[in-house]
């Protein structure tokens, strides 16, 4: 669990960063809107509605030494869920490389996607920028498949790969309503979008921890 931060504000709530969470077995991700002033409180709420309600309490949580983490509520929130926490730092070796591998490769993907400015006005001039774009960002990831389970994370958590809309959309239609139209071109633009950033920060990381964890020449 990390966030993502110095993102240009979004949404009607000026969101200016995104919390991601990566689940270790199935690869499964989820990216949220939120604020890097969010307090202790506040990210536990946002933690607590949108995965444990749907998830469950995880065992083990892993993330960097961010203040939010290390305040006695968190440390007492764990005591009361049962939940253990290591910190990816330098500080605790034990935490394998994968869990931060991972973090690493969903904000490589983030700030590209965030770095394409994703905006789009719609018929009416109402302009949806990425927090209302994330979404597709999450979905292209999650069935995509994955290098270490060779299947895609919705796969694994699920037990099969779920349709989307996006998967349903139609070019070459007569008679759209605009507003259908809108739809379509925002979100398959925002699909090819993320699907592109999703292959190359994947590419970038595999290169970058192939190199850092190449085998020494002797010879």
């Amino acid at each position: 669990m990390a966030w993502v931060t110095g993102v240009v504000p979004g949404g009607k709530e000026n969101f200016n960063a995104c919390l991601i969470m990566v689940d270790r077995l199935s690869k499964i991700m989820r990216c949220l809107p939120c604020h890097k002033e969010d307090t202790a409180m506040d990210t536990a709420l946002l933690f607590c509605n949108n995965i444990t309600s749907t998830c469950g309490v995880p065992k083990i949580i892993i993330s960097d030494r961010d203040p939010k983490f290390t305040s006695e509520f968190w440390t007492n929130l764990y005591d009361i869920l049962g939940t253990k926490f290591a910190f990816s730092t330098a500080y605790h070796p034990q935490t394998d490389g994968l869990a931060e591998r991972m973090i690493q490769t969903m904000e490589d993907i983030l700030r590209k996607f965030f770095a394409y400015g994703m905006e789009y006005k719609d018929h009416e001039g109402y302009t949806h920028d990425w927090v209302t774009l994330l979404p597709e960002v999450q979905v292209a990831y999650n069935t995509s498949q994955h290098s270490t389970t060779g299947k895609t994370p919705a796969l694994v958590e699920k037990g099969w790969n779920p349709l989307f809309p996006v998967d349903h959309l139609k070019e070459n239609l007569l008679n759209i309503h605009p507003k259908a139209k809108d739809f379509h071109e925002m979100w398959k633009r925002a699909c090819d979008t993320a699907s592109k950033c999703i292959a190359e920060a994947k590419e970038y990381n595999k290169q970058r921890w192939d190199k850092s964890h190449m085998e020494p020449d002797f010879q």
